[in-house]
């Protein structure tokens, strides 16, 4: 009698419904950094980088992402940043070191440029690299460590093409000899050259952008997760022709604005069209210069903060919007109005303070791109969270991101 009670009891419990899943989780991103706490470690790095003549750089890059990503909360916990100085203090010779080298090559030995090119060429995908795994791996959210594992054939396929316009100047351009004056058919034949090269990248910058940005955010990985990227190319290029649209739009304000300067001056009879062609009339040449410099200033002032916020707005929206994996989706929302009056007022009062607002900017701006950004996590995160186990490591490339401490900011 009781074997079927226990068996009734049994088949009972295995009919019952499983626990229903866990709902998805919103993630808000929270900046709780000020400017005037930054401002004491900004004067600090800033006057110890100019009297070490830049040695104390990558202590204070150190100091300042361990600001910023300490107060960066992710659904209330902040990113932990654990890199060690002088590590990076280590990368940051051997990158001098390189430069160094490739500019005295280039300088001194022009023959042998080429040879310096290639070289560059062969490190430089490696030590990005490796820079983004030094990044990664430590920046921690609840604990557990960041990493990333995108392999070393993918960044070379991803980053060499970018290389492609420079070896195509060192191997078609001709070499000037010293002394010797240029004939017209060599420089005709080296300004079609230049003109291909830079016309070719231009059309193939957004792809190549697209591979790089695939290669980047296919690689974070946090507990099991590891993020891709879910956009094509297309959309690069549709990014790319609405931001050359805007730049278009901007230079065609200004041309009007000044034509249409000109054009009142022209009325108010201060000057004439003969006097600016001839540049007759004192007059009208100090009238004619002050209007082109405001203009040039508002030109200046414009173009960056309408086409910088727009691209930096729109780029933002489409690789975070677009990285995902398989538990955890980024959002992004970063609107042009807030980026845009951010800028133009950071952009007074660094004019006004004569650079003394500069880190209170930083932090308005940290705070406005962070904040327009959140997570939508599946499952129970501190389940996952608590299961995750530290990364495994590879043998060369991640030696040398933990040895070297490169950090590329990239």
């Amino acid at each position: 009698m009781r074997e079927s009670e226990d068996f009734a009891e049994t088949v009972m419990m295995g009919a019952l419904p499983p626990a229903p899943p866990h709902r998805p989780q919103t993630l808000d991103i929270r900046f709780t950094g000020s400017g005037s706490e930054y401002f004491r470690i900004w004067i600090v790095n800033l006057l110890l980088t100019l009297v070490t003549l830049t040695l104390y750089l990558p202590f204070a890059r150190a100091r300042r992402m361990a600001y910023f990503q300490n107060n960066t909360l992710v659904g209330g916990d902040p990113l932990g940043f654990h890199a060690d100085p002088w590590k990076m203090f280590r990368g940051y010779l051997l990158v001098l070191v390189l430069g160094l080298g490739y500019w005295a090559v280039s300088n001194f030995m022009p023959a042998f440029s080429w040879a310096a090119l290639v070289v560059f060429m062969g490190l430089w995908p490696l030590l990005w690299r490796s820079s983004l795994q030094f990044r990664l791996r430590n920046t921690s959210w609840r604990g557990v460590r960041l990493s990333f594992v995108g392999d070393t054939k993918s960044a070379y396929l991803a980053m060499l093409p970018m290389f492609l316009p420079a070896l195509a100047f060192v191997g078609l351009l001709p070499e000037p000899v010293e002394g010797e004056e240029i004939a017209e058919e060599t420089a005709r034949y080296a300004a079609a050259v230049v003109g291909v090269v830079v016309l070719a990248f231009v059309l193939l910058l957004p792809w190549l952008w697209a591979r790089i940005k695939r290669y980047q955010h296919g690689g974070y990985a946090f507990a099991q997760e590891r993020t891709g990227l879910t956009v094509g190319a297309g959309r690069f290029y549709g990014l790319f022709f609405k931001i050359l649209g805007v730049s278009l739009a901007v230079m065609l304000v200004v041309g009007s604005v000044m034509g249409a300067a000109f054009g009142v001056l022209m009325l108010l009879g201060m000057t004439n069209w003969a006097e600016l062609s001839s540049g007759g009339g004192a007059l009208a040449g100090v009238l004619a210069a002050v209007v082109f410099g405001v203009i040039v200033l508002m030109a200046y002032v414009l173009m960056p903060l309408i086409v910088g916020s727009y691209t930096t707005s729109r780029l933002q929206n489409l690789l975070w919007a677009n990285t995902r994996s398989p538990k955890i989706e980024f959002q992004s929302d970063l609107r042009l109005g807030p980026l845009f009056r951010v800028g133009l007022v950071n952009w007074l009062l660094i004019a006004l303070t004569l650079g003394l607002y500069w880190p209170f900017a930083k932090v308005r701006l940290a705070r406005v791109k962070l904040e327009a950004m959140s997570l939508v996590v599946q499952g129970d995160v501190d389940e996952w969270v608590a299961e995750a186990q530290p990364a495994g490591r590879g043998v060369l490339g991640d030696a040398a991101g933990d040895f070297f401490g490169i950090d590329m900011g990239l």
